[in-house]
């Protein structure tokens, strides 16, 4: 399902929004993250997938690879982290930002306690963030996800709490937790009193666009690289913190944003139908595990609400072609690994592409130059090679070969 947002907006990016989220905010939260040892020191790497563009119709097709990012495995590790390092300032505003993650003060941090609850890759960042600045960590998991994120995150140390129920109940428990022993919730999901965290995981995000602006040689107030700009959406905090930059930066010229959910966690286009943050309306469950949320982040919902063009739900069969063809590589494309949510934007890209009305609702043609965000890689290696019919390792030794004979 494709539908329009009837309150996007094409205008200067609003300054009651540049008081909450920015580019000078972005960049000191980028310089901070910068020092941890769990961050890649390079960008990660933005492939033009000219092969697939051909496929599809349009001029261009970059994907931003983030499963690089880390050896996390996901652009996770941008928000968690630094949202961290903001907490532990307010704290501590002594501190130096850069040594918090470095275990300059595990000492004195070592009796506090974050909290979180998770489908996997933002629980793995907190608990290896956690580990990094010396203090605990205590991550909730719902009955959908699967044993080994479950494992993933406890390899960092993470007290693991394990409930019945879905991502939602989990984020609720996370909030019982911490309110009954005095502990920490870091989580991109906002609520009522709890916007600051959230504000800062959304920021660190934000570091993904930071970077395609280098990569392409964007200049403020001018029309980008890209024309449209698929972004996943889980509980909206990822969309946010990409489209904020880009519409800070390139103001009446942004990109045409497409914000993609599952059908069955669709809180965000229930929120675009409503016209206010709302739940989902079908089970959550999906193996697009890291966007089967059911209720919208309302403090995401203030910059989607203006910001997002139209808004887009895939299903898990759409999902797992996506991971393929990446996968495959088409027409001599550079094969890539990218996960069940990486690939929600070429599934709702290759969904529009079937669908000749929908495809010019969205304002695709001949001439559109797409932006991807492949924001994780096989993070749960089973179900990656469920999905693909292949481990990630054999699609890695492909893309090797691929490099060594493209140097």
């Amino acid at each position: 399902m494709l539908i329009p947002n009837p309150h996007a907006i094409r205008a200067p990016y609003p300054a009651e929004l540049r008081s909450i989220m920015n580019i000078e905010r972005a960049q000191e939260s980028r310089r901070w993250l910068a020092a941890w040892p769990q961050i890649a020191r390079a960008a990660t790497p933005l492939h033009d997938l000219p092969g697939l563009a051909r496929q599809l119709g349009v001029a261009r097709v970059g994907v931003k690879d983030e499963s690089v990012r880390s050896p996390l495995g996901s652009f996770k590790a941008l928000g968690a982290p630094v949202a961290l390092v903001r907490q532990v300032l307010r704290l501590h505003p002594d501190f130096e930002p850069t040594g918090v993650l470095t275990g300059r003060y595990a000492t004195p941090l070592q009796g506090y306690t974050v909290i979180s609850a998770t489908d996997g890759n933002h629980g793995r960042a907190l608990a290896a963030a956690a580990r990094s600045a010396g203090c605990r960590c205590v991550i909730v998991l719902h009955a959908h996800v699967s044993q080994e994120r479950e494992d993933a995150i406890a390899a960092h140390g993470a007290q693991i709490v394990r409930i019945a129920g879905n991502y939602d109940d989990s984020v609720a428990e996370a909030a019982r937790l911490a309110r009954d022993n005095g502990w920490q919730v870091v989580s991109d999901t906002s609520y009522e009193g709890y916007e600051d965290i959230p504000r800062d995981v959304m920021q660190g995000y934000a570091t993904v666009a930071a970077e395609v602006v280098e990569q392409t040689g964007a200049r403020p107030g001018e029309a980008g690289a890209f024309t449209h700009v698929f972004l996943q959406g889980g509980v909206g905090g990822m969309a946010a913190g990409l489209l904020s930059y880009f519409w800070e930066l390139h103001g009446m010229h942004r990109p045409h944003f497409i914000v993609v959910e599952p059908a069955q966690a669709d809180c965000l286009l229930q929120s675009a139908l409503q016209g206010r943050p709302a739940r989902a309306t079908g089970s959550v469950d999906s193996v697009m595990a890291g966007l089967a949320c059911g209720e919208t982040s309302p403090l995401a919902w203030r910059f989607l609400q203006p910001g997002v063009d139209h808004f887009q739900t895939v299903d898990d069969v759409q999902a797992v072609q996506a991971m393929r063809t990446l996968a495959q590589g088409v027409d001599g494309d550079l094969p890539l690994v990218a996960g069940e949510s990486g690939v929600a934007g070429l599934a709702a890209l290759q969904a529009l592409r079937a669908d000749p009305t929908q495809w010019a609702e969205a304002g695709l043609s001949a001439d559109a130059r797409v932006l991807l965000i492949s924001t994780e890689g096989a993070t749960a290696p089973q179900v990656y090679a469920q999905c693909v019919g292949e481990s990630a390792a054999r699609v890695l030794q492909r893309q090797a070969a691929w490099l060594a004979r493209h140097p």
